[in-house]
């Protein structure tokens, strides 16, 4: 049966494997340095703009000017242009390793707007109440804006996670692995159509599953 279906899975069958592993090596390896950069840009975007509780207009406009200009910059362009950047830091610009770097820039921006949104959704008779308690402007962003504004950061998480796992199939394009160079190679270069199928229905279970677990995480910490 799987001869009938998957004719040529006897031929690919040890690279999608390592292709999958690839592609979570990838999505949570870059999203780990993500997490903690976008937060701390996030709540930085929020607490430096006009009438936050750290204002710094000037340090809030480059941030906000440098946040806009790497977003609008499309992502394999993005990866191009970080090759050099990538091998001084990793030493390659190819597999997982070279992948890290330009799928950190190409993450950051993006989780850094998204947190910003959500910890604005923080009552703001919340801060004003811990403010008038004399609790300083860290306790501030850890006890309120950040406590208060779990469930907002789960899902901004469970969007960005998503949005990284397409990021990992367009960087499969220039050489990275991942289930994306899987497709292309065989899929697209061999035409193994049946290989490209698997690849590109892996990549949905997995999105399923981020939706899935995320879906969990946002409904145990709403109240």
């Amino acid at each position: 049966m799987i001869d009938r279906f998957l004719p040529n899975w006897s031929s690919g069958s040890g690279q999608f494997f390592q292709s999958i592993i690839q592609t979570l090596q990838m999505t949570f390896g870059s999203f780990a340095i993500s997490f903690v950069l976008g937060i701390f840009f996030g709540v930085c975007l929020l607490v430096l703009k006009r009438g936050g509780i750290l204002q710094n207009l000037v340090l809030y406009n480059i941030l906000d000017k440098a946040v806009n200009i790497v977003r609008s910059i499309p992502f394999l362009i993005l990866m191009m242009l970080l090759f050099p950047v990538s091998r001084l830091i990793a030493g390659t610009t190819l597999g997982v390793a070279g992948a890290i770097v330009p799928l950190v820039f190409g993450t950051v921006p993006f989780f850094s707007r998204q947190i910003e949104v959500a910890v604005s959704e923080v009552d703001r008779g919340l801060v004003e109440a811990a403010t008038a308690m004399g609790q300083t402007p860290l306790q501030i962003i850890f006890r309120v804006y950040l406590r208060e504004s779990v469930p907002a950061i789960a899902r901004v998480t469970q969007v960005t996670l998503i949005n990284l796992i397409g990021l990992t199939v367009m960087a499969g394009a220039l050489g990275s692995g991942g289930l994306g160079d899987f497709a292309i190679r065989f899929g697209m270069h061999r035409n193994m159509a049946d290989l490209q199928w698997i690849a590109i229905g892996t990549i949905l279970v997995m999105v399923s599953i981020i939706q899935g677990l995320g879906n969990v995480v946002i409904k145990k910490t709403t109240h």
